[in-house]
C-alpha cells in the first residue's frame, strides 16, 4: 500500500489505516478476541497507522492494540485521543493536571513510554482558544510522554484555529462524499502548513458502504440507535450528520449516478483523491473487511464525470443538512 506523510511528524503512514472506535463501544457488542483479530488482520494488510482513544470501551481498544503488538514484530504509528474522559467535559479542563493524568493512563493500556501521536478528543470550542490548553502539550512533549500531539475537531473552524499553534502536526476531521466542506479551504491551509490530515467517519457509520436499507436495525448500545439526534454526543458522528432516510435517498442516487457497485471502495478512493489527506481511517468489526479496505487504496481514482455526480449528489440531498454545521 502506498504510503503518505503525516504532516511535520515525521512518520510515514499506509493511506489506508485503521480506526479502533467499533471495537471498543458504541456499535453493538464485540468481544474481545474479535477486536484483536481486527487489529491482527490490519497488520497482516501491511496497515502502519492504527487510531483509538481513551474512552473507546474505557480504554479497551487501546489495551486490544498492546495485546495484539505485544505478539508481533511490528512498529505502526499507534494515535490515541484524550479529553473525553472529563465530566463535566468543559474547555477549562484540559489542562496540564487533566491531561497528564490521561496521558499516563494511554501509556499504561497501549504499553508504551512515549505515545506516538496524542490528539485532544474533539474538545469544546473554548479550548482551542486557551494557549494553556496546547502549553500543556508542549510539556507532555518535553517529558517524553508524548512524541507528537495534534487535534480532532468536529468543525472545519476548530481545525483551522488548531493548527494557528505551531505544535499542532495533525488534524483528524470528517470527510467523505456526505460531508464536503473541508475541501473547500481547510485542506489548503493544512497542506500550506504541514500539517497532516487524518480522515475518520469515511462511511458515514455504514451509509457509504451501500449495506444499510430502510430495514436495518442496530443494537441499543450501538450510537446509530441512540445518537441519531445527538443524544449522547456529537450527532455529526452518527450518519455523518444526515437524516438516516435521506441518506439511504442519496445512497441510491450516487450509486446509480457513478455507476459503482462498490461504494465502500469508491468512497475511499474518492477520499485519498484529495492530496491534502494524509490518511483515512475506517473502522469495522470484520476482520475481511479491514483487507478490503486496505485494497481500496490500490483503486483507480474516480473519474471527473464520477467526480460530478458526487457533488451533484451532495447538492440536492445532502448540502443542507450538514455544510453550515461542520
Amino acid at each position: 500500500m502506498n504510503e503518505r506523510t503525516l504532516g511535520s511528524t515525521g512518520f510515514d503512514v499506509t493511506e489506508v489505516g485503521l480506526g479502533t472506535w467499533e471495537i471498543g463501544g458504541e456499535w453493538g457488542e464485540v468481544d474481545a478476541d474479535t477486536g484483536r483479530d481486527v487489529v491482527r488482520a490490519a497488520l497482516d494488510a501491511g496497515i502502519t497507522f492504527l487510531d483509538t482513544a481513551d474512552v473507546y470501551g474505557d480504554g479497551r481498544s487501546e489495551s486490544l492494540i498492546a495485546d495484539v503488538l505485544a505478539e508481533r514484530d511490528a512498529d505502526p504509528v499507534v494515535a490515541t485521543k484524550a479529553g473525553r474522559r472529563l465530566d463535566p467535559h468543559r474547555a477549562a479542563d484540559y489542562d496540564a493536571e487533566h491531561l497528564r493524568e490521561f496521558v499516563d493512563r494511554s501509556r499504561e493500556n497501549l504499553d508504551v513510554d512515549t505515545l506516538d501521536l496524542l490528539q485532544l478528543h474533539c474538545p469544546p470550542t473554548d479550548a482551542y482558544y486557551q494557549p494553556e490548553t496546547f502549553d500543556a502539550l508542549d510539556e507532555l512533549v518535553a517529558e517524553d510522554r508524548i512524541a507528537h500531539y495534534g487535534v480532532s475537531v468536529e468543525r472545519v473552524e476548530e481545525g483551522l484555529k488548531a493548527i494557528e499553534y505551531d505544535g499542532v502536526e495533525t488534524v483528524q476531521i470528517i470527510f467523505n462524499p456526505f460531508r464536503q466542506r473541508p475541501a473547500e479551504h481547510f485542506f489548503d491551509r493544512a497542506a500550506a502548513e504541514d500539517v497532516g490530515v487524518i480522515v475518520r467517519v469515511p462511511y458515514a457509520s455504514g451509509l457509504l458502504t451501500g449495506a444499510l436499507d430502510a430495514d436495518s436495525e442496530f443494537a441499543e448500545d450501538d450510537h446509530r440507535n441512540f445518537n441519531r439526534d445527538g443524544e449522547a454526543f456529537d450527532v455529526g458522528e452518527t450518519f455523518a450528520g444526515v437524516p438516516f432516510e435521506t441518506g439511504l435517498e442519496a445512497v441510491d442516487e450516487l450509486q446509480a449516478r457513478t455507476g459503482v457497485d462498490d461504494l465502500a471502495s469508491f468512497t475511499l478512493a474518492w477520499i485519498l483523491d484529495h492530496d491534502a489527506v494524509s490518511t483515512v481511517i475506517p473502522g469495522t468489526t470484520t476482520p475481511a473487511h479491514v483487507h478490503d479496505n486496505a485494497a481500496a487504496a490500490d483503486r483507480t481514482p474516480p473519474t471527473a464525470a464520477q467526480h460530478d455526480a458526487v457533488d451533484a449528489v451532495y447538492d440536492e440531498y445532502v448540502r443542507d443538512h450538514v455544510h453550515h454545521r461542520w
